[in-house]
């Protein structure tokens, strides 16, 4: 797997550019989606201004922990409510918890109190989304209660909501989760929860940000398409070699339950890499591609655990073991992008890229110098 990081940036200071200056909270959760959680936020950190980058996000306690043993000193936001036996990890790390629940307002600030320093916190306001956070028609109640449990002991920092529609092709429902979250802001205490940030990638990106104070790019940043026309440079690139090649007669099969037949004599190439790294089986089925010598080859098969073929019959010239195949990324004039995968296959680029199992290794280019 090689991953431009040169190109991860330029995505990053695009989302920022469109969103009107805003600063960015990088979402990094899911060892930043597949593609090497410590490389990725070193390069990032390196490469912004410092009032670019806000902090990173993560999802997971262990993820913020994961971002304190690389370096990064930082702010840590995390997104997804934490469970209250996690709060004193949380507490100890020095990360930002993000809080859908009066009572786990109090339990954060009974982590403060043990650790006896101020501990900030985020209201998630659930405009539509429904996994976590306030309920947004009732932000009076809920806020003059959050705002009696945090005290002294918290600083109440944020309030965000996050757009379940922002990539699909009419933003009305995003908007209205907007206007929901404006509505709930101003029902809230004098002073509670300054900063206020709802974009995701998509967001960011055809909206502005939504005039937030910051932003929070993930997909986009990393290679994959957030909505209509909304395109990045391609980041992660997915290779695998030939382990084999072969020229097989009419009537030969080939992978488990022998789906597949020669109709005539052809040249197979057996790719070391399978559902195994991550590459999803059931792309064979769904005409999945690879690049050889930057033509088109198709999987012949199903994907077993380890290994892949593709019909190398089309490709012109010598084809030896050791070539290279390419099953995401550019190969020459030709190339296959994750959102192409991921539609052959049914699902989003998120599953693909976070999916790349850690048997691959990754290689990255355009690696800034320094230290989180």
């Amino acid at each position: 797997m090689e991953v431009d990081l040169a190109a991860l940036l330029r995505n990053l200071r695009h989302v920022r550019e469109a969103a009107r200056g805003a600063a960015l909270v990088p979402m990094v959760k899911a060892n930043a989606y597949g593609l090497g959680l410590a490389p990725v936020a070193r390069h990032v950190a390196a490469s912004l201004e410092p009032e670019a980058l806000w902090g990173f996000g993560v999802a997971a306690v262990g993820e913020g922990e994961a971002l304190r043993q690389a370096g990064w000193q930082g702010r840590v936001l995390v997104t997804a409510p934490a469970p209250p036996g996690e709060f004193a990890r949380a507490a100890e790390a020095g990360l930002t918890l993000a809080l859908s629940e009066v009572e786990a307002v109090a339990q954060w600030a009974d982590a403060a109190r043990a650790a006896g320093r101020r501990l900030a916190f985020h209201t998630e306001i659930d405009t539509g989304m429904g996994r976590a956070g306030f309920p947004a028609d009732e932000a009076a109640a809920w806020g003059a209660a959050v705002a009696e449990r945090a005290g002294d002991l918290l600083e109440w920092e944020g309030c965000f909501t996050h757009f379940h529609s922002a990539d699909e092709p009419v933003l009305a429902s995003a908007d209205a989760q907007h206007e929901r979250f404006r509505a709930a802001l101003g029902l809230l205490p004098e002073g509670a929860g300054r900063l206020v940030h709802t974009a995701n990638s998509a967001a960011s990106v055809r909206r502005a940000g939504y005039a937030g104070n910051v932003v929070r790019p993930g997909i986009y940043m990393y290679g994959g398409e957030a909505g209509p026309g909304v395109r990045p440079e391609t980041v992660a690139a997915l290779r695998a070699r030939l382990g084999r090649v072969r020229r097989v007669p009419p009537g030969t099969t080939v992978g488990y339950g022998a789906t597949y037949t020669s109709a005539r004599e052809e040249r197979w190439g057996t790719l070391a890499i399978g559902y195994g790294d991550g590459l999803p089986r059931r792309l064979g089925a769904a005409g999945g591609e690879a690049l050889v010598h930057g033509r088109r080859v198709p999987i012949i098969g199903r994907i077993s655990m380890d290994m892949t073929v593709v019909d190398l019959t089309g490709v012109p010239g010598e084809v030896r073991a050791g070539d290279v195949a390419t099953l995401i990324g550019r190969d020459g004039g030709e190339e296959i992008r994750v959102d192409e995968v991921a539609s052959r296959c049914g699902t989003i680029s998120y599953e693909i890229l976070t999916g790349l199992g850690l048997r691959l290794p990754r290689t990255y280019r355009g690696a800034a110098a320094g230290a989180l």
